[in-house]
């Protein structure tokens, strides 16, 4: 097992009218910028709920921020925040209302040139304007870690980065919000947060028996519950499953002393920003041939988890490895989520080029566990 330090101070408040806890939170005489979506939260009775929760605050509203967090858009509420003298950031929603809030949180306090440095350089980022979440959209985990992902419209680019000032001081998690979620985004939650287990789980074995098995127990959970909260959004019992899932799945916990790979997400976050597929989508598109590709590499783990987490004891290693990575893609599909570009766009034709392209502009020479996956491999795996 690898050197680890670890730390995660953000406070779950999980459970059912739990968001009328939210005045609780925040400090007195703060001045609240909250941050949504679409508007689905006053369709679904969220927003008045929030709003009550927040009657004795000051409370100015930004809405609109839509799904991969556009930074054209993040800049127009950083200048409300500059303006109207915000002391405290509340996002409500989903990871990408969540994401958004803390580029805003980071951009609020950084002294550079322009806070887009703040991904293309990628540094740590040690200080940031205090927030908090109200989640209404399981899947993400941005609930509970330091990371954001963001879209720039106009260089069509989509770069992640984060730090330790950007955990969310508290997150408030109500299962019930789930009755409201459209199938599809169930969906994507499903997917998303599954792929982020096996990002950090799907390397090599003998790392950490622990992590290993916390890892496997979340994969085993997503799959007992997916068919359960597809076909009834109210089951209580299966939605909060599914929702503490994904805040496991990503809140750094599995990850610790032991190698992780992303490169699946590093080629997913590619395809939203060329041709705006969701983001689980793009995960479901390239984890099939990510494994089939680098099978090699990856054939021990990937026979584990197939022997423990899809109950496949029969046949080689080699055998138990492919029969793996057919599981993962049955998986998807049983979502109802389809597995190949061509099946979301007709321009996908030189998508792999320009992709390995970009990848050699970054100096990203070698991704995965091994950082032997070159912009190359990228390019073929994708085609």
């Amino acid at each position: 097992m690898n050197n680890f330090e670890f730390k995660n101070p953000t406070k779950i408040i999980f459970g059912k009218d739990e968001i009328a806890k939210l005045a609780n939170e925040i400090p007195d005489n703060a001045k609240v910028l909250m941050l949504y979506g679409g508007g689905s939260i006053k369709k679904n009775g969220i927003y008045k709920q929030v709003k009550d929760a927040l009657s004795v605050f000051d409370i100015v509203e930004f809405a609109g921020i839509p799904s991969n967090p556009e930074y054209e858009i993040l800049m127009e509420a950083l200048e409300i925040i500059k303006a109207q003298n915000i002391t405290f950031l509340l996002a409500v929603g989903g990871g990408s209302v969540i994401d958004g809030t803390k580029f805003l949180s980071a951009a609020a306090k950084y002294e550079g040139e322009t806070p887009w440095d703040l991904l293309a350089q990628r540094k740590p980022v040690f200080n940031g304007l205090p927030f908090g979440t109200v989640l209404t959209l399981p899947a993400t985990g941005s609930e509970m870690n330091g990371g954001f992902v963001i879209t720039r419209r106009e260089t069509k680019e989509k770069l992640a980065t984060g730090g330790p000032a950007l955990f969310p001081q508290f997150s408030i998690l109500d299962p019930q919000v789930i009755s409201s979620i459209p199938q599809n985004q169930i969906a994507n939650g499903l997917a998303d947060s599954f792929t982020h287990v096996l990002e950090q789980y799907m390397t090599f074995p003998n790392q950490s028996l622990l992590q290993d098995r916390f890892a496997e127990s979340i994969l085993q959970t997503i799959v007992e519950v997916a068919p359960v909260i597809m076909n009834d959004a109210t089951d209580y019992d299966a939605a909060a499953n599914f929702m503490w899932s994904c805040t496991m799945a990503l809140n750094g916990l599995i990850g610790q002393g032991v190698s992780q790979d992303w490169a699946i997400h590093m080629m997913g976050h590619e395809l939203t920003a060329l041709f705006g597929i969701d983001h689980a989508q793009t995960l479901a598109i390239v984890a099939p041939s990510h494994y089939r590709y680098n099978i090699e590499s990856k054939k021990e783990k990937l026979a584990q988890y197939a022997e423990r987490v899809w109950g496949i004891t029969e046949g080689t290693i080699e055998e138990k490895s492919n029969a793996g990575i057919e599981k993962t893609e049955d998986f998807f599909h049983s979502l109802g989520i389809k597995t190949k570009l061509s099946e979301y766009t007709e321009d996908y034709e030189n998508a792999a080029g320009i992709i390995e392209n970009r990848f050699i502009e970054r100096g990203w020479k070698g991704i995965g566990e091994h950082g032997k996956v070159s912009p190359g491999d990228v390019a073929t795996l994708l085609r």
